[in-house]
């Protein structure tokens, strides 16, 4: 090894030009690296969950739409100056290529008034914008309206909404149905060789069209909010769906990364100059850390490995990986040119790799185990998030060992390290109290240990996007408002499916339709249930115009098929389906109901359709809703109930590494104090687990896990001397206290961030680096002491050097 090591640092210019060969080529791969914000990017596409939604909206088909709400500041809603505002909004929103009609309080068929009720032959011209309407049979035709209210008009009248919909990609639309068929087909059993590659065939192609289609939709939210942009003088205007979500967030996060990823870039250098008081430092760190991000998301580029809302920070942990590392070999440099001043740079560069490769690689590997953890979960995207961290992983120390000496190479040997006091200082006063105070360490640790072991049980399984937000943002406004006004913001569906009527005649019973009323009744009487639509509310309609009299199923089945067309399909299109018999309850939950437990309401509705005798057979429960709690229970039966399993593992890599099973269980101690105050701290604050914040254990593991073995390996070496505690302490206990402090304060920055998983991120990352610190210099080294102790411990040894 120790040959390979001096070939290296003597081929400095060929690896240079290599690494930067590599960084250019590979700078121009990263522009295919996207970040992706929708929904299938969290989905496995083998989900049973999913497929099903896929399904269940093909049949019913939803068409795609954008929500823009209007909220009056000094007018009535229902007045002349709301309308001619929606008016004139929805002539432009018209005028936008993909939109197919914009549906408005204006030309919604007020039935209700019209001459002959549902029946009414032209019902569609019983509208406002070809009515006379006066304001108040529009109060009272809009008060509790079984289908416009939330929907068109809030409860309170003093809100309306604009429904852009838009026209479906044929080609797209025929692509998406032979997939949907095929997916159609996996809920029945395994596909073919041949189905398999066909599906492949068919998402491949698809691919190209819907980036085509997300860039369209991010021109056509930037055009509504400049169309509304002049009427934001009269009116509060908010943006609302699904699309718009997910470019707000990815616009977020893009301005996170430059924002704060540039503000904690200056911090770390000018930290990096306080710590080493040398530029020489600064610029090498940064280079190795700029080169390995730049390769690193050109290999995710050509890979094909997409960002989505689980992996967003991958940058900031590559950051920690290789600054970790370098701040490392610069304190090992740092020691080995104060104990050999006649050495040249060769010779000082050989030696600090010789010392530190064998550390690195064994911090690396044991990092990536608990990266490793990610892939046992069966969620493609958090599968995807562990190989991008172990690629990370790889490329940092790949770059720390090989382009960090290089850069070297080409300077003079530092002459003198300049000691630092205030390092030193702290290291001593770690160093005693481990060395003269070890009881009350480990009854500290105990005491920490049991404190956030009971944290755990305050831990909460919840998924709220509204407050991934702060509340002072646009984005937070928007959804709040929404969901509050305009009746929830996340879609659960239930599809009933009961058998097809005997009589041919009809297409639904009444006692098929009474189970809609009590299933529907049930799920209304939740407060977290918003704006819940279906064939009930068609026949609530039907009541309603009847002067309150229910009609009879020959009458509700009469009155289906004399309406016109395209009103049917407009009021029933999206709620029953004639080939499959299949009736859809759709209701959006409400983000913001205080105390709101979404698992705990999904199995209250399985409760209450148990109550009701439906067989699990006859209903489903699907969307965006279900998805998402779908991959939180997934997430954290894999993350949080497998993490036992991962210790086990990493205690056996601990056996591996330092040969001794008594190192190995030393070892996993720190570590675990670690993962569990942080995850016991999130309890206490709060925090609940969430698609963000689920990976917080690996990412906890990882950090951990690196200080540990790089303070062992020092040990182990230093065992044969009076005063192995010191001499570890005041080794590589700089460079565990500098990468510490630097990524402690510079990671603070987040703090100041509108998108709060980007806060706690800073929060529990910096926690988790502050613990690990702690624990290392003081536990790790108190059970050293103990089950490994060096010839004589108790010397005090004040000749140690700052590096």
């Amino acid at each position: 090894m120790d040959h390979k090591i001096a070939a290296a640092v003597r081929h400095h210019k060929a690896i240079l030009l290599v690494f930067i060969a590599l960084t250019l080529t590979l700078a121009w791969q990263a522009s295919k690296f996207t970040i992706d914000a929708s929904a299938d990017t969290l989905l496995t596409k083998d989900n049973q969950l999913y497929l099903k939604t896929r399904v269940t909206d093909s049949r019913f088909a939803p068409q795609e739409f954008l929500l823009v709400a209007y909220e009056p500041k000094n007018h009535d809603v229902l007045s002349q100056q709301s309308f001619d505002d929606i008016a004139a909004l929805s002539a432009e929103f018209a005028s936008i290529e993909r939109v197919e009609s914009v549906r408005s309080i204006l030309n919604v068929p007020l039935i209700g008034l019209a001459d002959g009720g549902l029946s009414a032959g032209a019902a569609d011209q019983w509208t406002i914008e070809n009515k006379n309407f006066s304001p108040a049979q529009l109060k009272e035709t809009f008060a509790d309206h079984p289908i416009f209210e939330d929907l068109v008009i809030n409860r309170e009248q003093t809100a309306t909404a604009i429904q852009l919909l838009f026209k479906a990609d044929p080609q797209l639309s025929e692509i998406e149905a032979e997939i949907t068929k095929l997916q159609e087909k996996m809920l029945q059993g395994e596909l073919t060789d041949s189905e398999t590659q066909r599906l492949a065939n068919l998402q491949t192609r698809a691919e190209p069209i819907e980036k085509r289609l997300t860039a369209t939709r991010n021109r056509e939210i930037d055009r509504i909010r400049e169309i509304i942009k002049p009427y934001e003088k009269s009116a509060n205007l908010y943006i609302g769906g699904a699309h718009a979500l997910g470019y707000q967030l990815i616009n977020i996060v893009k301005n996170d990364l430059v924002v704060f990823g540039s503000a904690i870039a200056i911090i770390i250098c000018l930290l990096l100059l306080a710590l080493f008081r040398r530029l020489r430092w600064v610029a090498l760190t940064a280079t190795c850390c700029v080169s390995s991000v730049v390769m690193t998301l050109g290999l995710f580029g050509a890979l094909g490995f997409k960002a989505t809302v689980i992996s967003a920070n991958f940058v900031a942990l590559q950051l920690i990986l290789t600054l970790a590392i370098v701040v490392h070999l610069i304190v090992q440099y740092r020691e080995t040119c104060e104990k050999h001043r006649e050495w040249t740079q060769k010779q000082l560069l050989s030696e600090a790799l010789r010392k530190k490769f064998k550390p690195c690689l064994y911090a690396g590997i044991t990092t990536s185990v608990g990266f490793a953890s990610l892939l046992l979960t069966d969620i493609q995207p958090v599968i995807a998030f562990g190989w991008m961290m172990m690629i990370a992983m790889l490329v940092s120390i790949t770059t720390s060992l090989l382009l960090f000496p290089a850069l070297l190479s080409f300077l003079k040997r530092e002459e003198k390290p300049t000691p630092h006091k205030f390092a030193k200082l702290l290291l001593n006063g770690f160093y005693r109290l481990a060395n003269q105070h070890g009881k009350l360490v480990v009854l500290i640790s105990v005491v920490l240990l049991g404190a956030s072991a009971a944290g755990l049980f305050r831990l909460s399984v919840e998924n709220s996007f509204i407050n991934y937000f702060k509340e002072s943002t646009q984005v937070h406004r928007e959804l709040s408002f929404i969901d509050k006004q305009f009746g929830g913001t996340t879609a659960l569906d239930i599809t009933y499916s009961p058998a097809k009527p005997e009589n041919t005649d009809l297409d639904f019973t009444a006692q098929q339709l009474q189970r809609l009323q009590l299933i529907q009744a049930a799920l209304t009487d939740y407060q977290a249930s918003g704006d819940t639509l279906s064939v009930v509310n068609f026949t609530e309609l039907a009541k309603q115009i009847n002067d309150g009299k229910p009609l009879t199923e020959y009458e509700i089945n009469a009155v289906y098929w004399t309406l016109d067309k395209d009103l049917r399909e407009s009021l029933l299109g999206s709620y029953y389906n004639q080939d499959e018999h299949q009736f859809r309850v759709s209701t959006r939950v409400q983000d913001t109901t205080e105390g709101l437990n979404r698992s705990d309401y999904i199995e209250q509705i399985r409760a209450d359709m148990r109550a009701l005798e439906i067989p699990e057979g006859e209903y489903q429960m699907t969307g965006l809703f279900m998805l998402y709690q779908n991959i939180l229970q997934k997430l954290f039966r894999s993350q949080i109930l497998s993490l036992g399993l991962v210790y086990v593992v990493l205690t056996l890599a601990f056996w591996v590494i330092f040969r001794s099973l008594r190192l190995a269980l030393i070892g996993i101690v720190p570590n675990i104090l670690t993962t569990i105050a942080v995850l016991g701290t999130m309890g206490w604050l709060g925090i609940a687990l969430d698609l963000m914040t689920m990976t917080i254990a690996s990412i906890a593991m990882g950090i951990a896990v690196d200080d540990t073995i790089h303070y062992m390996h020092r040990y182990r070496e230093e065992t044969s001397h009076t005063d192995a505690l010191y001499r570890t302490h005041h080794s590589v206990g700089y460079a565990l206290l500098y990468t510490t402090l630097i990524i402690v304060i510079g990671f603070s920055m987040l703090l100041f961030s509108d998108f709060v998983p980007s806060i706690q991120f800073g929060l529990l990352s910096g926690l988790a680096m502050s613990v690990a610190l702690l624990a290392d210099l003081t536990l790790l080294p108190v059970l050293l002491k103990k089950f490994l102790p060096g010839k004589a411990e108790a010397v005090e040894n004040e000749s140690g050097l700052a590096y």
